[in-house]
């Protein structure tokens, strides 16, 4: 079977895990990714498997807890699908969800694309591709019965556990960018839990995790379209959530964002 076929059919199999709500322990033998840039392949047959658009990317793993939780060596990308997308104070379906978080997280909408190219992207080129901040909230779920036992392979192929993501309005000025590594973030729920956190959770850097994931896209000949956004990872530590709750975030500069989750 041609390496094409075999990403396709993992795809097929991941993908139709998804729309039924089901979970599997691993990929058959013979369609299982042995490397990063196999988990990327089958990853870009989804949107085929999927019929649904790129809305934006993500990045899991951003910290070296969260690394070290599902085992992997560094911060994987997944796309974010249209079909996925929700708006502020949405209620949202924990349904057929193993993970049940709600991560808070800094979210670049991209005015210009990056396409492929043979050098890095610079900081500054990719910060002058970026026309808007907004704050967001992710909703991560893994195909996987045990996603933190899948390794990094698997999971890129299962598209880094990429689910549904609630996107707030953006930040009427982007002129304090550069700070974002210190903006402290609030987190609260309608049972009393409070979180904080800060854009340093974030790699360090929430510019440096936007940089990171267009040179990731860079290096798998993809490239980081106009219209299409880079959520980051989350700032504060990931949020249990359970049916009948309510999580607040505030972003500071860059804005507040809500979501409810139902059953």
């Amino acid at each position: 079977m041609q390496e094409s076929e075999v990403a396709r059919q993992a795809a097929a199999s991941l993908s139709a895990h998804w729309r039924n709500g089901k979970h599997l322990e691993q990929l058959p033998m013979g369609l299982r990714p042995r490397n990063r840039k196999e988990g990327y392949a089958i990853q870009s047959w989804w949107t085929h498997e999927l019929g649904q658009d790129i809305a934006g990317w993500k990045i899991a793993a951003t910290s070296a807890a969260g690394q070290r939780h599902i085992g992997v060596s560094g911060p994987l990308a997944g796309p974010v699908f249209a079909g996925k997308m929700l708006s502020d104070g949405a209620g949202i379906s924990l349904a057929g969800n193993r993970m049940c978080v709600a991560e808070g997280e800094f979210v670049f909408m991209m005015g210009q694309t990056l396409p492929f190219q043979s050098k890095p992207y610079t900081r500054e080129e990719v910060l002058a591709a970026v026309s808007a901040i907004h704050p967001g909230i992710e909703i991560p779920n893994s195909r996987f019965l045990n996603f933190e036992d899948a390794g990094e392979a698997q999971l890129i192929a299962d598209c880094a556990c990429s689910h549904q993501m609630v996107l707030g309005a953006a930040a009427t000025d982007i002129g304090a960018i550069d700070g974002l590594i210190n903006l402290p973030v609030q987190a609260s729920v309608n049972d009393g839990r409070q979180f904080t956190g800060s854009g340093a959770n974030v790699l360090g850097d929430p510019i440096i995790a936007l940089c990171w994931l267009a040179n990731e896209l860079r290096e798998n000949q993809l490239a980081l379209k106009q219209g299409q956004f880079v959520t980051t990872g989350s700032c504060v530590a990931p949020i249990p959530v359970a049916p009948g709750q309510r999580v607040s975030m505030d972003f500071g500069w860059v804005g507040s964002i809500s979501a409810s989750f139902i059953e």
